[in-house]
């Protein structure tokens, strides 16, 4: 049976979805922009502070499923502009051990959800 992950720390769905679900020791999280949990407002600050955003928010979703950066297995990162590479892996580099980093495609799209420049999810397990 599948559970439903959710936490006030991380934003809540703007659609129908829930932030991740738990399958066995097998975790999905959805994918996760730069909203604020608390007051709901984006940081775009400039596109590190978007990318740590979004990392913290998975970094919560993680939490509330009793897991951390050490439990991913895969990461999929979605960016608006492939300039951005740089400054977005620099930002998610910080929250992995290279030796044991998950493994990921970094795929540059249109748009993605409120015109942000970054999604990330995740698949992780215990």
């Amino acid at each position: 049976m599948k559970k439903i992950i959710n936490t006030s720390k991380a934003p809540a769905p703007i659609g129908p979805y829930n932030q991740a679900v738990l399958k066995g020791s097998m975790l999905y999280t959805s994918g996760q922009i730069a909203l604020h949990p608390e007051n709901g407002t984006l940081v775009l600050d400039s596109i590190q502070a978007e990318t740590k955003q979004v990392m913290e928010n998975l970094k919560a979703v993680l939490a509330e499923a009793g897991m951390d950066f050490s439990h991913v297995l895969k990461t999929s990162i979605f960016i608006s502009d492939m300039n951005n590479f740089g400054s977005i892996n620099e930002v998610y580099a910080s929250y992995f051990d290279e030796a044991t980093a998950p493994a990921r495609e970094t795929v540059e799209v249109a748009n993605l959800p409120k015109f942000v420049n970054v999604e990330i999810s995740m698949i992780a397990s215990h």
